[in-house]
């Protein structure tokens, strides 16, 4: 609650009445509330109703019992300290004055001026108590939000029927709340120790929840688990248990955090539903062997079956094809990304061969062919990575409404007379956090796809606007900006709508479109921690709406890249891959540069040499490799050499979550041109350094 006036006023009582009503009057000139009482008793009255300070002379309580004052004065909240001005003789205001002291332990925060009050002095006196009492206002509040805030947590953990866990690291000390305790058969006034907890489980189920433990401890990875329990009084039930790891400021594990839920009944009637489909099954069996004259008996219980089996599939439904969608993506980002490494070796020693081959036309025509082919293919990894949800992306505040102004004259170009372009984009809107680049190539593929869905013109409406997003299957709670392509087109059918965002698919004909377009803008979306979503009416048009973050900081300025220091020293290079193919055409790649390659086949190999007293000017390693990676072999080597420059080179944004390093990067595949301006820049500045 707002405090009033009222409780940031001066309560004055002073022998004098005129000299009270006064100093009343020159507080209220100032600004500020002020009343005069009649007595101490009136005074102490009007500060339990409440005031911001009071002022009174040492006459007045030495002549009255303060006893009423002193309690509620030592009775004040936490957030409280009420703040008095005592009126005292001249030239008593010491650090040594037995009396003043004895104030001061009574009182708490009593200022002393001298009496009669010079006026600037009492005004500055009380200026500052009533600014000080406005703050602890302030602070009274902040404390009634923060236990309001923790009320509801609670309130959202009942009302979910959830326990809540907290296992401090590394000590292993187990907190758990009572609903709890009481999902593990405990009471809340009974002790529940990390040792209760391990005795607790099921001996079948022991060995699994340790191993999922240990490798949340060891990896850092989410601890999900579902396993049976059994309580003090012999009963088994089943627990659910998700958490994750929580880290200190220096990186490491501080705790392992999160909730239990009691799933007996859950597992009860999923045990008991396993047993009527059994029992169904052999049903359908006898009803095949029964004689024509039960054959409608039959069609009623077939009948019967079916409308069951349906509604479950339709229940089902949503989470089948969030499920599907998910394995396509694992499986076109694993494909992509070994293709990627088949494409950085055919580049490489395409590259090479065009510098070494004679100069011959129609030679140089043939691989500038096959790098071209080599291209298109990259692009097309670029799209299934997208796709996938793992491409290199640079998120940053963007202008959005800039970022769209900018491209109308391109989208315009590639649209063609027939069809209007139409933007609504509002000034006043928050920068969007997108990789520019990436969205550009999205809303450009947006815009083809609905123009080819009018063949005879039309319009396209791109519209941004800033909305708040409450219920989402796909999005958080808060804001966003959602992009929206609008065409009047000749739509979709919902079978062609369901599948329209799958890779491959495509309604147009063969040769004219890969069928990867909405499939890479909405792996891009869900990467920027947005959604997309499709509607669409045959005849009538299709909307496609692209949900994107809200930025918290403002758009960052274009600033000119720093020109890399020319480096025309040959450099020793460890280079580590554990593909073949790409180690030998990386490798001829860097020694054509000039530079003197050390290869390794593993993490482990190129750490016995970083161990060694070899010469080395930079660590160049790919990411995904056995046994230890590019980020952990990079972390590994600040520890052997703390100064050597570390390059990672990797097909795809792979990186794990929350990685304590930061490392420079080069994309695969590569050209020999990129690889020697990422080199040179690197070290030049290490000779900078």
């Amino acid at each position: 609650m707002k405090p009033g006036p009222w409780s940031q006023r001066a309560v004055i009582f002073l022998p004098d009445p005129d000299e009270a009503a006064s100093a009343a009057a020159l507080i209220r000139q100032e600004g500020f509330f002020a009343d005069t009482c009649e007595s101490l008793a009136h005074l102490i009255d009007e500060v339990e109703r409440g005031a911001g300070l009071a002022v009174i002379s040492d006459d007045a309580l030495k002549s009255a019992d303060i006893g009423r004052l002193v309690d509620w004065l030592n009775a004040q909240p936490s957030w409280s300290d009420f703040a008095t001005v005592l009126l005292v003789a001249p030239d008593s205001v010491s650090e040594h004055n037995a009396e003043l002291d004895h104030y001061r332990r009574l009182l708490g925060n009593v200022m002393f001026i001298e009496h009669p009050f010079p006026p600037a002095t009492l005004l500055s006196s009380v200026g500052g108590a009533i600014r000080a009492r406005r703050r602890q206002y302030q602070t009274r509040a902040i404390l009634e939000n923060l236990t309001g805030s923790e009320g509801l947590l609670h309130t959202a953990l009942n009302a979910g029927r959830l326990g809540a866990l907290e296992l401090h690291l590394p000590e292993m000390r187990l907190e758990v709340s009572d609903p709890c305790k009481a999902f593990f058969g405990r009471d809340s006034n009974q002790p529940f120790t990390v040792d209760d907890w391990r005795a607790s489980v099921h001996p079948e189920d022991r060995a699994r929840r340790q191993h999922e433990l240990d490798l949340t401890l060891k990896h850092g990875r989410d601890y999900n688990i579902e396993y049976r329990i059994i309580w003090p009084d012999g009963s088994v039930h089943w627990i659910e248990t998700r958490a994750r790891i929580v880290r200190g400021p220096d990186g490491n594990p501080k705790s392992l955090v999160g909730v239990a839920l009691d799933i007996t009944a859950r597992k009860t009637a999923e045990i008991e539903r396993e047993a009527l489909l059994a029992q169904l099954a052999a049903e359908r069996t006898a009803l095949a062997e029964l004689t024509a004259t039960l054959e409608q008996r039959v069609e009623e219980r077939t009948s019967d079956l079916l409308k069951e089996v349906a509604a479950r599939e339709k229940a089902q439904e949503q989470l089948r094809q969030a499920q599907k969608m998910e394995t396509i993506g694992q499986l076109t980002g694993g494909v992509a990304h070994d293709f990627n490494n088949l494409l950085m070796a055919v580049m490489g020693n395409l590259e090479l061969l065009r510098k070494r081959v004679p100069e011959d036309p129609r030679l140089l025509r043939l691989i500038d062919g096959a790098l071209q082919g080599a291209e298109r293919g990259a692009s097309l990894t670029q799209r299934l990575l997208a796709f996938a949800r793992q491409q290199d992306l640079t998120p940053m505040p963007v202008d959005l409404g800039g970022l769209v102004r900018g491209m109308s004259e391109l989208l315009e170009r590639s649209l063609g007379a027939r069809i209007v372009l139409r933007l609504k984009l509002p000034d006043d809107l928050p920068p969007a956090r997108i990789d520019s680049n990436q969205l550009e190539l999205a809303i450009l593929n947006l815009v083809i796809n609905a123009r080819d869905a009018m063949p005879d013109g039309g319009a396209i409406d791109i519209k941004v606007a800033k909305q708040r997003v409450s219920r989402h299957a796909a999005l958080r709670s808060g804001y966003y900006l959602r992009l929206s392509v609008v065409d009047n087109g000749a739509g979709m059918d919902p079978d062609v709508l369901k599948k329209a965002i799958e890779p491959f698919f495509s309604t147009k004909p063969v040769g004219k479109g890969t069928g990867l377009g909405l499939s890479m803008v909405h792996g891009l979306a869900v990467q920027l921690g947005g959604a997309l979503d499709l509607s669409s009416t045959v005849g009538k048009g299709t909307k496609v709406d692209l949900w994107l973050p809200v930025a918290t900081a403002a758009p960052q300025l274009v600033m000119s890249k720093p020109v890399p220091i020319k480096v025309v020293r040959s450099a020793v290079i460890l280079f580590v891959d554990d593909d073949p193919l790409i180690a030998l055409s990386t490798s001829e790649m860097l020694e054509d540069l000039g530079h003197r390659v050390i290869g390794a086949n593993s993490g482990l190999h190129a750490l016995d040499i970083l161990r060694s007293d070899e010469p080395i000017d930079l660590l160049l390693t790919d990411h995904v490799m056995p046994g230890m990676t590019g980020i952990e072999l990079a972390m590994a080597s600040r520890e052997v050499r703390p100064q050597l420059p570390v390059l990672l080179a990797t097909g795809y944004a792979d990186l794990p979550d929350g990685a304590q390093i930061d490392v420079p990067r080069l994309a695969k595949p590569y050209h020999q041109d990129q690889l020697r301006d990422r080199l040179e820049q690197m070290l030049g500045q290490s000779l900078v350094a």
